[in-house]
C-alpha cells in the first residue's frame, strides 16, 4: 500500500481482488490498522484457517460498509468490530461466531 508516499513493507497475503477475501481489515494504514491486521492473522492461525486477509484503505469503500471509525474488522461482508484494536482472543471469538462452529 502506498499512502502519503510510504512504501509497503513486508509481504501481505492480500488477494488480487479485495472482494475475494473473507476477512477484511478496514483502515487507512495507520499503526492501529496494521496492528489489527497482524492480530487477525494470528487469530486465524490459532483457528487453523488459511483464509486470506484483505486490507481496504480506500475511504469510500470503508464508508460503504457504514464504518465511521477505524480500524474495523469485516468477515464475510459483516462488520464485526470498528473503532478499536482487538486482542487476538477477541478477534478469534468474533471470527469463530461469524463462521459458526467451524
Amino acid at each position: 500500500m502506498k499512502l502519503f508516499g510510504r512504501k509497503e513493507t513486508g509481504a501481505r497475503n492480500t488477494p488480487t481482488s479485495q472482494e475475494e477475501a473473507r476477512v477484511l481489515v478496514l483502515g487507512s494504514g495507520c499503526a492501529k490498522c496494521n496492528a489489527l491486521e497482524e492480530t487477525v492473522r494470528a487469530a486465524l492461525a490459532e483457528l487453523g484457517s488459511d483464509a486470506a486477509v484483505g486490507h481496504v484503505t480506500d475511504f469510500s469503500r470503508i464508508a460503504a460498509y457504514g464504518v465511521m471509525s477505524t480500524p474495523a474488522l469485516v468477515v464475510d461482508g459483516k462488520v464485526l468490530s470498528s473503532g478499536r484494536l482487538l486482542k487476538k482472543e477477541e478477534a478469534a471469538e468474533l471470527i469463530r461466531k461469524a463462521w459458526g462452529s467451524r
